[in-house]
């Protein structure tokens, strides 16, 4: 009865804090509809294009650059409400923004929310998971952004289709937002997940190895027990407090053995899984489809198609990353989503379009979903002690936005100055590279505990 109560409350816990991830993946999926429309409307070059899609990364990078340390100075519950917050403005901001300087304020402004979810959502579920479910409710994470990124494709996809042509002109704000400017009503959207997340974080606890650092003993013993029952709790509380060392958490602690090492390696995979090109994909889904020679209205239909494969391919690291471990799944799926671009530039060269180009491009998320997607998150916060984790993993998140923030702002450049095949095969290089240097560097961490990484660690 007590193992199905503390199943129930990290089940409730991970699900909250993974709404992080939910608006991560929204946010950054949702521009894919509103490119096409916002060009029109405002007359944007290729040049603009990238900036408006890149001002959201710059945003990350900046969200990221203080949530790490916030979150070890305050703790990981009030930095995640600070996301929810910026969550929350931009949505409406943006929705109702005039002109073009403001639009990339308020992406900016969104993508620092994101930049803090992307940081602490999955290093907040890391700290509270029992170490036997860890990877997979890390993961959980992951499967949220997807859901978040099929559920923009949709909304994108039903307020053009339907929406738009049903609403009554005498309601002139309705007919404005979802109307005469759909790409306004398609990010308004957002603004209902953004505050179930604000709300909803009022019903979880602080982590309890943020507590521990800070001398709040009594709390942390009463969280783990409820996580793992009262036996285990007190053994994962002792485990904990043997290994915690109040240090100061400051960015010179990982320029020393072993963190430099670690910080490198996490950083490294970090930046390969992003050159992948996923986000290109993302971001880009209809005007990559329509070189494919697929019309802009049918694009976003297929786009749906591409998220829900997304978010399915995702269960299989969550079924098999802590019986198989991260290793053997990364090896996998960043070999053969290099194989996969591959034949997806290979399509495009000889001009195969439709399903089999499709296809392609649901194999790289295939392989994508289970490995270079969800064990950046994992590993990195796997890796570090408690004292630094917060710090050290926003420097690996930033890693990504950064990386990010490069993939989407040339992605235009390369598409319209080399063509889209020579752009995937560079893409599948990346995952090559990714496959040599995991397969060199990267070490096996299921089933142990935080504190066991720590002291294990490969020097």
């Amino acid at each position: 009865m007590q193992k199905e109560i503390s199943n129930r409350y990290i089940s409730l816990i991970t699900l909250i804090a993974a709404l992080g991830g939910f608006l991560f993946g929204f946010d950054m999926a949702v521009v894919s509809g509103i490119i096409e429309p916002l060009k029109l409307e405002f007359g944007l070059s290729s040049s603009q294009e990238g900036l408006f899609v890149s001002s959201a990364l710059l945003g990350c990078i900046a969200g990221v650059g203080f949530s790490g340390f916030l979150s070890d100075k305050i703790g990981r519950k009030k930095v995640l409400f600070v996301a929810a917050f910026l969550f929350l403005i931009s949505a409406c901001g943006f929705s109702s923004a005039a002109s073009y300087p403001v639009l990339i304020f308020f992406r900016i402004m969104a993508g620092m929310a994101v930049g803090v979810a992307s940081n602490i959502s999955p290093l907040y579920i890391s700290e509270l998971a029992p170490a036997k479910k860890r990877g997979s409710l890390v993961t959980f994470y992951q499967l949220a952004i997807t859901i978040g990124i099929l559920i923009a494709y949709i909304s994108n996809l039903f307020l053009q289709r339907y929406v738009s042509v049903h609403v009554n002109e005498n309601n002139v704000l309705m007919h404005y937002m979802f109307s005469e400017h759909i790409w306004r009503g398609m990010f308004l959207v957002g603004l209902i997940p953004a505050l179930l997340f604000c709300l909803s974080l009022f019903f979880v606890p602080e982590s309890p190895r943020w507590l521990l650092q800070n001398n709040f003993d009594e709390k942390a013993l009463n969280i783990l027990t409820k996580i793992n029952g009262k036996e285990e709790g007190l053994i994962e509380f002792n485990s904990i407090k043997e290994v915690v060392i109040l240090k100061s958490g400051k960015i010179k602690e990982l320029l020393r053995l072993p963190l430099n090492k670690l910080l490198f390696m996490a950083m490294i995979l970090t930046a390969l899984s992003q050159f992948s090109g996923i986000n290109a994909v993302i971001f880009y889904g209809p005007t990559i489809l329509k070189s494919a020679g697929i019309v802009t209205s049918d694009a976003l239909f297929y786009q749906v198609i591409l998220g829900a494969a997304n978010m399915l391919f995702t269960f299989i690291a969550i079924w098999k990353v802590d019986t198989w471990g991260r290793r053997p799944l990364y090896l996998m799926g960043s070999l053969s989503a290099a194989i996969a671009l591959s034949l997806t530039a290979t399509c495009f060269m000889l001009g195969v379009h439709g399903w089999p180009m499709l296809f392609c491009i649901m194999l790289f998320l295939l392989f994508f979903a289970f490995s270079l997607g969800p064990l950046k998150f994992v590993i990195a916060t796997e890796i570090f002690p408690t004292y630094i984790r917060g710090t050290a993993v926003s420097i690996c998140i930033m890693t990504m936005w950064v990386s990010d923030w490069f993939v989407n702002l040339l992605f235009p450049i390369l598409r319209d100055s080399l063509g889209i095949a020579p752009t995937f095969l560079i893409f599948a290089f990346f995952c090559i590279l990714s496959f040599i240097y995991a397969k060199r560097k990267l070490f096996e961490t299921k089933g142990k505990t935080l504190e066991e990484i720590s002291i294990s660690t490969p020097v």
